[in-house]
């Protein structure tokens, strides 16, 4: 509940339109008991309401914030940002495992877990079974 003295230029008023917010453009006073009050809602249309001491309990004057700020915890902002970063990183990098882990594969294992294993976990067949695996000519097994 606010008052009708709390109308000024530029306020925020809930009330006036049922689920808006309305900016005040102007106020004018009819003695102590009535005033006409200008307004723009959000979609920019410019309207007038008469406003008697009997409405005020409708009326609320909120403080309206930006539609954005730059307040927030930045700490958290980092690891939320990081943390999507990493989800995606697959993406750019398909080894990432590889690369962020403290172990160093040969170049056969790499090989054997990207191109033969995981490709045939993905298609519901054996590893062992491949084409991947068949279409090599292994050396040491010929």
């Amino acid at each position: 509940m606010s008052r009708l003295e709390e109308l000024k230029p530029n306020a925020s008023v809930k009330g006036i339109l049922p689920d808006r917010l309305v900016n005040v453009v102007n106020v004018q006073w009819f003695g102590s008991a009535a005033l006409e009050l200008t307004y723009k809602t959000p979609t920019g249309k410019v309207a007038n309401e008469l406003l008697y001491r009997h409405d005020e309990p409708r009326i609320e004057v909120v403080q309206q914030g930006q539609p954005w700020s730059f307040d927030g915890d930045g700490a958290l902002f980092r690891l939320v940002s990081e943390a999507h970063r990493i989800r995606l990183a697959y993406l750019f990098d398909p080894v990432l495992a590889v690369h962020t882990s403290v172990v160093e594969p040969l170049p056969h294992q790499i090989t054997a877990v990207y191109d033969a294993m995981l490709l045939a976990s993905r298609s519901g067949s054996s590893w062992r079974t491949t084409p991947v695996l068949e279409k090599r000519s292994w050396p040491a097994f010929s």
